[in-house]
């Protein structure tokens, strides 16, 4: 029999946090009382002035093609940005507008890899890393970084991978699922060695607005002109916005890396949906106070969600400084019992308190680490307050 369908398709892994998340919601829709801190998506609607930026684009006929990499407005807009925000000049042909961040790597990838190429992922990843070297026919390199460092790659953890065949970095700051935040002084042993064996960067920085503690973020392509050139810069509107459903994402690197990405997108998209595009406009050039009050509010029960958890006896956790999760190790549970289920992973972990308690986690294999599970505050004070409640009792 033939072989219908590509290997490529066949050596990835579904998506475990949808999966997690989508079975919660059907419990949820089964009237089970579910508190799910699963979702890496804000609770909060997307602010008005944005919804009425799609409304009008509608209202005023912005519903035809654009070009490829975006209407030139937005993609001015994200330099202007860029520029305000990180010291960063990028002209508008070195931006390209995707469909989601996550739509941005992937382009990234397919537009620099080859069968063969090897690209970098620290342990641990956000899920869909390998997933989206595996679907550009190159190979992810696994690096297994330390709790003691926040689980942020060092350079000789870096030097310790790179072969020939090297041909890009993933550098994600805030990190998913850690909450970690990379200091100028660790970016810089990093773009050392990029630069010496000339290895893209891949710069994921959705959460660049979601950090705490008077932390800053820095770009790595802010270093020098020479890491720039081999930075991908990885940014979009929807943590920071609360705009996951629109799928709007950007990317900044050099002409080259940029036309390729725009080749390979206006053959498989034509283009980020012209609607979205108009209402990411009205974000980066409207006012910003309302994210500033969803990232005082995150911070809010990011600072509660710790305090419990210093509390709950055998649990540990990496203290985030960014974005909106915890990464919290279970490893003191396993061997453990719990309504017949042995606990000796973290898939275990998360069906026995899904299934116990009634609470919805990530199990920590999703992002290469099985001693852990990741929690979401991006939900409610309360539902945080209830939901800790739950697990405090159940590791009891």
């Amino acid at each position: 029999m033939k072989n219908l369908i590509a290997n490529r398709v066949k050596n990835m892994t579904p998506s475990m946090t949808l999966a997690i998340t989508a079975k919660a919601n059907q419990l949820i829709s089964q009237g089970l009382d579910i508190i799910s801190f699963g979702a890496g998506e804000p609770d909060f609607d997307t602010p008005e002035y944005i919804q009425k930026a799609g409304i009008d684009a509608i209202n005023k006929g912005f519903t035809r093609y654009t070009p490829a990499s975006g209407i030139l407005s937005l993609r001015e807009a994200v330099a202007k940005k860029l520029f305000k925000d990180n010291g960063l000049e990028y002209s508008s042909d070195e931006i390209i507008i995707n469909s989601g961040a996550k739509h941005s790597i992937s382009t990234a990838l397919q537009a620099i890899c080859n069968p063969g190429d090897e690209v970098v992922v620290p342990v641990p990843y956000w899920v869909s890393y390998p997933e989206m070297v595996k679907l550009s026919e190159a190979t992810p390199i696994f690096i297994n970084t330390k709790p003691k460092n926040n689980f942020k790659l060092t350079d000789k953890e870096l030097l310790s991978v790179i072969t020939p065949n090297t041909k890009a970095i993933f550098i994600n700051s805030p990190s998913n699922p850690v909450g970690a935040v990379y200091s100028k002084e660790e970016l810089e042993s990093i773009a050392e060695i990029a630069v010496k064996h000339q290895i893209y960067i891949i710069s994921d920085e959705i959460y660049e607005k979601l950090i705490y503690d008077n932390k800053k973020h820095i770009s790595i392509a802010t270093l020098n002109e020479e890491i720039k050139d081999l930075t991908i810069l990885i940014n979009g509107m929807s943590k920071s916005y609360a705009m996951t459903g629109w799928r709007l994402g950007y990317t900044a690197a050099n002409k080259n890396v940029i036309k390729a990405m725009t080749k390979i997108q206006g053959h498989a998209i034509s283009h980020p949906s012209s609607i979205t595009q108009y209402a990411a406009l009205a974000a980066l050039e409207g006012d910003e106070n309302i994210i500033n009050e969803m990232i005082l509010e995150y911070d809010k029960r990011r600072s509660y969600m710790v305090k419990r958890l210093k509390n709950i006896n055998n649990l540990e956790f990496i203290y985030p400084e960014g974005a909106f999760y915890v990464l919290v190790d279970i490893s003191k549970v396993f061997g453990k019992k719990v309504n017949n289920i042995m606990i000796n992973s973290s898939l275990d972990f998360a069906n026995a308190i899904l299934e116990d308690a009634k609470v919805a986690v990530i199990p920590g294999i999703a992002f290469g680490v099985d001693k852990y599970i990741r929690l979401s505050y991006a939900t409610s004070l309360e539902l945080i307050e209830e939901g800790l409640n739950r697990i405090e009792n159940f590791v009891k």
